[in-house]
């Protein structure tokens, strides 16, 4: 299986060679360096007139792009770290989320923003945090965030070609280097629905993507529900191993790919069955995506009770000590913490 950084390079060398109107734009992603993370590497070399290098400039990169799919291209920018979201805040949430509103629906704006999301890298306060937050609930914005347990690329692909307002898509940085996972590399799990079946949602009346869910093969029914997305997703797993063997504890674990717009029916059978949801997530837990998931479910799951809780980092800015910022962020220990006090 190829990697999480290959499934994207792939997946994009693809649209470049496919249309014309894919245009990439973005800060040291010509080679040899190939962007921070190597997601564009050999694109440059390439398709020279369609990868072009900028200033550094975020909000002057995503003031260009919105201009290009205005004009007919199907634009992606690459930021080079997700921190710098709030550095195209003003052209994203006055400007591009919003033309297809104010023009009345009469213009597509089909831009694609990559960003790498995360800590866990020593990266240290201003490069290592999880923001994707500070978007969400922004009218005519979807965001992504893929995991290895689905298909990267091609979700990138959906997003490219197949959504025509403006997209942020957050790649975990500790995903890049990892391989993707297929139903039969796991030996303790199943991964259903691992096509990620595209289809028009009842409750959010987008077009979304399905959730993944990650089954303990031969397990008795589970007694928690978690969900979650990107790297922490894997995180999730490794705690519901331990918690099957060390505790007989037994998880459903459902994997987002699309954030927003939000659909939660897809956790409602699991959830009748366990009557508990801890939705874990990287960033703050302050007016998380977790606050908003749980919200949805109890407003649209009235007809049964259930216990909800979350996992998120502190609140506080991420240490550049890699030994702070590992208890800075939430990881293993903490979602089985989490668990074992809701069962």
């Amino acid at each position: 299986m190829p990697t999480f950084v290959e499934s994207l390079n792939q997946a994009l060398h693809s649209a470049l060679e496919n249309d014309k109107r894919v245009i990439i734009l973005g800060e040291d992603i010509l080679d040899p360096y190939g962007g921070a993370f190597k997601v564009t590497r050999g694109l440059s070399s390439k398709f020279k007139e369609q990868v072009i290098t900028t200033p550094v400039s975020e909000s002057g990169i995503l003031g260009v792009a919105t201009g290009l799919a205005l004009r007919g291209f199907r634009p992606i920018i690459e930021i080079m770290f997700g921190d710098f979201l709030t550095l195209i805040a003003d052209q994203v949430i006055n400007h591009a989320a919003k033309f297809r509103y104010m023009y009345n629906n009469q213009v597509d704006v089909p831009l694609l923003i990559r960003t790498p999301m995360g800590g866990r890298r020593g990266y240290g306060p201003t490069h290592s945090q999880t923001l994707e937050k500070i978007l969400m609930g922004t009218p005519g914005l979807m965001i992504f965030a893929p995991n290895i347990f689905t298909d990267p690329g091609g979700l990138l692909q959906y997003c490219i070609f197949s959504v025509d307002d403006p997209v942020l898509f957050i790649e975990n940085k500790i995903q890049y280097t990892q391989n993707l996972i297929a139903d039969n590399d796991l030996a303790d799990f199943v991964v259903q629905d691992t096509a990620q079946t595209i289809s028009q949602s009842q409750t959010a009346g987008e077009s979304i993507t399905y959730p993944v869910r990650l089954v303990l093969r031969d397990a008795p029914p589970p007694k928690v529900t978690i969900v979650s997305y990107g790297f922490m997703a894997e995180l999730c797993r490794q705690a519901a191993l331990r918690l099957a063997y060390e505790e007989e504890i037994i998880t459903d674990i459902l994997v987002y790919s699309q954030l927003q717009p939000l659909d939660v029916s897809h956790v409602r059978t699991s959830l009748q069955t366990t009557i508990r949801l801890l939705v874990v997530e990287e960033g703050t837990l302050t007016s998380g995506w977790g606050a908003e998931f749980i919200t949805l479910c109890l407003e649209q799951f009235g007809d049964f009770p259930f216990k909800a809780q979350r996992v998120a980092s502190l609140e506080t800015p991420i240490p550049a000590s890699t030994t702070l910022e590992e208890k800075h962020l939430p990881n293993v220990e903490d979602i089985i913490l989490a668990v074992k006090k809701m069962v």
